[in-house]
């Protein structure tokens, strides 16, 4: 796991909740491709269920991380693409099944217009730093 500095609020910057506005970490570097809600067979998970798709999604976060050598631990930062804002309370919460509150990422919200099919509401992905 790697030894990461996080910094919620740097001098200047307002304090934000639900992320880290820095986080720094020296290691092996990993980037993990948005991830969709999709089981292992490429089934949807969650039509219309924002919850299912977010906690889907952080499960297979989870095993691409895990196929790098890392975990959520060595998490500096996700960017979650959301076709509705109302979507982040069902990210977080699956997020805080992963990542507790003291050791957030930094992270991004986008909302988009679409995503590559219409039925997915989310996709997350991740950078990673694993110590060598």
């Amino acid at each position: 796991m790697s030894d990461l500095t996080r910094i919620h609020a740097p001098d200047g910057v307002a304090a934000a909740a639900q992320y880290s506005h820095v986080v720094l970490g020296a290691g092996r570097f990993v980037a993990v491709s948005g991830q969709l809600p999709l089981d292992e067979d490429g089934r949807l998970v969650g039509e219309d269920d924002p919850a299912a798709q977010a906690r889907q999604v952080f499960e297979n976060l989870r095993r691409c991380l895990a196929a790098a050598g890392a975990d959520f631990a060595d998490v500096v930062k996700l960017t979650y693409f959301v076709t509705d804002m109302a979507h982040l309370p069902a990210i977080r919460a699956a997020r805080a099944a992963h990542i507790p509150d003291d050791r957030l990422p930094a992270s991004s919200a986008v909302q988009v217009a679409a995503l590559v099919r219409p039925e997915f509401l989310m996709e997350i992905e991740a950078y990673a730093v694993v110590s060598e």
